[in-house]
């Protein structure tokens, strides 16, 4: 396919909510690893435990990094849009994917939001085949309630009550 860009982005606040989810992430792991060091200090262990802590703090640093340039790069790369017989998704910063999701194989819509996302206003969509399950990680709250919507209309999926 071409390298045109598909009609809809994510939410304008989705590099904010991946940074702030990468950053609690990478705190608690820092945490962990800083508990191991002071481990690996009180009982003496080997001298190889510590080089493996070593290398583990350095791949956390270079991950720590990665988490802050990476959520404006999947912003700027994904994009998506839907009509009655298909919904599309483009994404991927170093490889490029294409998904192309026919509206009769869709099993189920669902969105979800977590803290964070729920304090920009946001969720995100799951989308189900039989074979496979798509996210668009995050959208604006109101657009995500009417894709999801449409999505189930278009798909004719009969929603149950719970």
């Amino acid at each position: 396919m071409s390298d045109v860009k598909l009609e809809n982005q994510l939410s304008p606040a989705f590099p904010k909510i991946r940074i702030i989810t990468e950053t609690i992430t990478n705190f608690v792991g820092f945490i962990v690893l800083g508990v191991l060091f002071w481990l690996n200090d009180y009982f003496s262990w080997p001298t190889w435990a510590f080089w493996i802590l070593v290398a583990l703090l350095v791949l956390g640093l270079f991950g720590a990094i990665w988490s802050m340039i990476e959520p404006k790069l999947l912003y700027r790369n994904w994009s998506y849009q839907f009509n009655d017989e298909f919904l599309q998704l483009r994404y991927g910063v170093f490889t490029k994917e294409w998904v192309t999701v026919p509206m009769t194989k869709i099993q189920s819509v669902s969105t979800s939001q977590g803290p964070i996302m729920k304090r920009y206003h946001a969720r995100a969509i799951k989308v189900e085949t039989m074979g496979s399950s798509h996210t668009i990680p995050a959208l604006e709250e109101h657009v995500a309630l009417e894709l999801r919507e449409k999505l189930a209309i278009y798909a004719k999926l009969k929603e149950v009550d719970e």
